[in-house]
This record gives C-alpha cells, sequence and structure tokens, in this order.
C-alpha cells in the first residue's frame, strides 16, 4: 500500500499548489506522511458530517474542494466546528489534502466535470491560463452543445442531470431563446461576466449569482442578449469529485496500489428547502 506522502504527490501532480490563487489554502491539511492509504473519500465540503462519512468508511484519506481554514486560525479546540473536525480526524488516523483553485484552473478541472455533466463539449477555457502554452487550462469552460436548445429545455437539462438541491436551476433571460454555445464555471461566477461577453456564447451557467451584478449584465444584454443559468454552489462542483476520483483510480492503477477510492454522495449544500411564490401576478410585488 501507498504511504500518504505517495499519493500526496500524485495529486499534487494533478493539482499543483502553485497554481492556486494568492488567497486560497490548498495543500495537506492533517496526516502522518508515513501513514499507509488504503482507501480514499472525495467530497466537496470538509464538514462534520463528511468527515464522519469518512470514519464509517475507513477512509485514510479525505480530500475535498474546499478548505477547512481558508483565513488563519489561533485555535483548532473542539469548542469550534472546525476544530471539532481536526479532532475527529487526527483521532481516525484520516489525512485532509483540499485542491481548490488549482483544481479550478486544472486541465481537466472543475468546470470540465460540470461540462461532461451537462454533457456539452468543450471548446477552450473561459479565462485562459497565460502560463499554459497549449491553451487548455484556465478558469471556466466555453462549449458546444450537439443540438440546440431553448434555454427552458437547458435549464430542465441541468436540472436533471446536477445533483437535486433546494434552489434547482434559476433562469434569466428568454426561456424560449435558442442555445447552442454555453459557458459554465463551477462555483462563484458573476466575477467572471466580462469573459463571458467576450465570448460571445448563448448562456452562462454558473453559481452564486448576485442580484446586482446580474441585474446590470441583464440590462446590457441588448449588446450580448443571453440567458443565465443559476445552480446551487454544491451541485456545480460536485461532478468535480467523480472526476477526481477516477482520476486517482487510474493513478492507482498504474502503480498498482491498490487504492478504494469513492465519492461521498451527501449533499452538504446549506440550503435544505424551497417554497415557491405564490402571488397571483407572477409580475407584480405582494401588497
Amino acid at each position: 500500500m501507498p504511504r500518504l506522502s505517495e499519493v500526496i504527490t500524485a495529486l499534487e501532480n494533478l493539482w499543483p499548489a502553485e497554481r492556486a490563487e494568492s488567497w486560497d489554502a490548498v495543500g495537506t491539511v492533517a496526516g502522518d506522511p508515513d501513514q499507509e492509504v488504503t482507501r480514499v473519500l472525495f467530497a466537496v465540503d470538509p464538514v462534520q458530517e463528511i468527515v464522519d462519512e469518512a470514519v464509517k468508511l475507513g477512509a485514510d484519506l479525505l480530500v475535498t474542494h474546499h478548505p477547512l481554514y481558508l483565513r488563519g486560525t489561533t485555535t483548532v479546540a473542539a469548542t469550534h466546528f472546525k476544530g471539532r473536525v481536526v479532532h475527529t480526524l487526527i483521532k481516525n488516523d484520516i489525512a485532509l489534502h483540499v485542491a481548490h483553485t488549482n483544481a479550478d484552473t486544472a486541465d481537466p478541472g472543475v468546470s470540465d466535470a460540470l461540462a461532461g455533466a451537462l454533457d456539452l463539449r468543450v471548446t477552450g477555457p473561459l479565462v485562459p491560463d497565460p502560463t499554459d502554452p497549449e491553451g487548455r487550462r484556465g478558469l471556466g469552460r466555453v462549449c458546444a452543445l450537439d443540438s440546440p436548445l431553448t434555454v427552458r429545455e437547458f435549464a430542465a437539462r441541468a436540472a436533471e442531470r446536477l445533483p437535486a438541491t433546494a434552489q434547482g436551476i434559476r433562469v434569466a433571460g428568454d426561456p424560449e431563446a435558442v442555445v447552442r454555445t454555453v459557458a459554465v464555471s463551477g462555483g462563484s461566477g458573476d466575477s467572471l461576466f466580462d469573459h463571458v461577453r467576450a465570448a460571445g456564447v448563448d448562456a452562462f451557467l454558473t453559481a452564486d449569482l448576485r442580484h446586482h451584478p446580474a441585474a446590470e449584465f441583464l440590462a446590457d444584454r441588448a449588446h450580448s442578449p443571453l440567458a443565465l443559468l443559476d445552480a446551487a454552489h454544491w451541485a456545480t462542483e460536485w461532478p468535480w469529485c467523480e472526476l477526481a476520483a477516477s482520476q486517482l483510480d487510474e493513478i492507482s492503477d498504474r502503480h498498482g496500489w491498490d487504492l478504494r477510492v469513492h465519492v461521498s454522495k451527501t449533499v452538504t449544500d446549506p440550503w435544505t428547502a424551497h417554497a415557491a411564490s405564490t402571488t397571483s401576478d407572477p409580475l407584480g410585488a405582494p401588497n
């Protein structure tokens, strides 16, 4: 069986830490480099629910997309939920490794997995990485549909193909407009509007779209008429877990490690319910 240091080296080759944003906190958070690894669990969030799942599974390594400590801390006391996570990991000899923005821009990366889940053909990055001479790495992806769909039909596809969440898929734009090209970006994407407009696509699917940036972007759609599709943050990033697990499976087979690699299906999206508006006039605010 491989040692943790060997598995981490393989993961760092997939998602080098130096390609993470300067504000990010990626890499190994907990774990003894000399411990053996037999079972690995991939998940989006390093929350107690996921750590308890790793314990029950008998995992030696938990790999998450979101960091546990994105900002500095002065304590890992178990009186705080992050401290409890660390205590549980250490008590059960489970290592934690994080691949965040370095996985976002990887080739393949988070947005490739999102495009794959939606049955889209990737044509290139939305925001190319200038350090990649092949032009394949970068943030987000520009994609094509094999057959045109209306915005309504594409939203229905996203709702069907992405993991179910309370939010579902929110849509802004003409539901009957035709979609042939799409930009996608896993996670929060409204900082990419300028790149989306420059890409000349028919729709943009991402998460965490805020009122003001979205409203301003749509107000200018006379120059670039396209639809916005807003999915849950967790749902747009979960497909990466399956992609990452398959990448580690391939590495394990190549090295003869015989790792057992799993993907958590636990929904850690923070929103748990949705109540549809019931106003009789869909175009008017309630009195």
